[in-house]
């Protein structure tokens, strides 16, 4: 009976290991995706954002999401309002607490084009091309179909909508 409980215990806690996204540091992502290109995900959070907690423990923590996203992205966590600089092709991206309410960081800036809404996610290709902005909470479902549009290429010559609508059929 023994046994049988430590190998219960032991699979369990290795389907929980395996179902994790694997989160980078954007210069961590930068050099994985210099020697083997995929698409980059870019979760742009803050620390005292309810729904960004919300997305960590309900979407990014289901396990058909964390496998898709380490299948088919370098996924980063961006704080929005980190202090630590960060250099990206020869241009060095600070924080600068002169914007907003408590600051904020210059590549979350350019990555959500100002507009600062959190919990966002940017997609960008291989080639570190910005695909799309995906601003706030989405249910893991509907998290799934976006990834899959946008990790099956189909933003390429379909509109989200007229996805979602082949999905339907």
């Amino acid at each position: 009976m023994q046994y049988l409980l430590l190998t219960l215990l032991f699979v369990c806690s290795t389907l929980s290991l395996s179902a994790q996204v694997e989160w980078l540091t954007w210069e961590e992502a930068m050099q994985r995706n210099a020697t083997e290109p995929r698409n980059i995900l870019v979760d742009v959070y803050t620390d005292w954002c309810g729904w960004c907690k919300k997305m960590d423990q309900q979407v990014f923590a289901a396990p058909e999401i964390a496998e898709h996203i380490s299948k088919n992205f370098y996924a980063v966590k961006l704080d929005a309002e980190q202090r630590e600089d960060i250099t990206y092709d020869g241009h060095v991206f600070s924080y600068d607490p002169g914007v907003g309410r408590r600051g904020v960081h210059a590549l979350a800036v350019a990555l959500l084009d100002g507009r600062m809404s959190y919990p966002s996610v940017v997609y960008l290709d291989a080639r570190r091309q910005r695909i799309t902005i995906s601003p706030g909470f989405k249910p893991a479902k509907a998290y799934l179909n976006e990834l899959r549009y946008i990790s099956e290429g189909h933003f390429r010559e379909l509109s989200y909508k007229d996805y979602l609508d082949t999905l339907s059929k």
